[in-house]
Order: C-alpha cells, then sequence, then structure tokens
C-alpha cells in the first residue's frame, strides 16, 4: 500500500507562486512514476504533470513554462512548483502514484488563485 499526503495550498493573488508537496510513504519502493492533477467544480480532472522513476517529466500545455514538477528521493516527495498563477489555475490539486498492481490518489489540496 502507499498513502500519498499533499501539503501546500491555499489562496494566493494572480501572478503569485504556490509550491505544492506530495510525501509518499508506505511501499515506496514500487512506485514508478508520480503525477499532479487538478479539479475544478464541475470540470473533469485532468493531468497536470507527471514525473518517472528515471526522472523524466511531462506536462499539459496550459501550464508550460509556469509550472515545474521535481523529486526528492531522500524524503520520498514530490514537487510542484507553480508560478505566474492565473484565476483559471483554480481547483483542487491531486498527487498520484501509479504502482505495478494500483494507482493511488492523496486527498488533495484546494489552490484558490483570485484576480
Amino acid at each position: 500500500q502507499v498513502q500519498l499526503v499533499e501539503s501546500g495550498g491555499g489562496l494566493v493573488q494572480a501572478g503569485g507562486s504556490l509550491r505544492l508537496s506530495c510525501a509518499a510513504s508506505g511501499s515506496i519502493f514500487s512506485i514508478n512514476a508520480m503525477g499532479w492533477y487538478r479539479q475544478a467544480p464541475g470540470k473533469q480532472r485532468e493531468l497536470v504533470a507527471t514525473i518517472t522513476s528515471g526522472g523524466s517529466t511531462n506536462y499539459a500545455d496550459s501550464v508550460k513554462g509556469r509550472f515545474t514538477i521535481s523529486r526528492d528521493n531522500a524524503k520520498n516527495t514530490v514537487y510542484l512548483q507553480m508560478n505566474s498563477l492565473k484565476p483559471e489555475d483554480t481547483a483542487v490539486y491531486y498527487c498520484n502514484a501509479f504502482t505495478l498492481g494500483y494507482n493511488y490518489w492523496g486527498q488533495g489540496t484546494q489552490v484558490t488563485v483570485s484576480s
């Protein structure tokens, strides 16, 4: 089993920055890749960014150049640095971990960007 805990969400003005953290525990050796997703009320959950165990990254077009996903293997933690935030970035952000047997999700953290 893998447990994921997100933190770092909050209220920020447009143009500001936030850094989200996702701490993994449990069978962390089984994690092949991790990612960040987001979902606004009434909208579909969408992929924001992913990072593989080898360090390869992928981003949604809407966040390229503004968001950066990274990892600290010693702390079993994945980060999402969000810069130049826009009101349309407002959503609940979820951490995801992919293993051979299951896809795990964190509880989510709210990000609100005011204009």
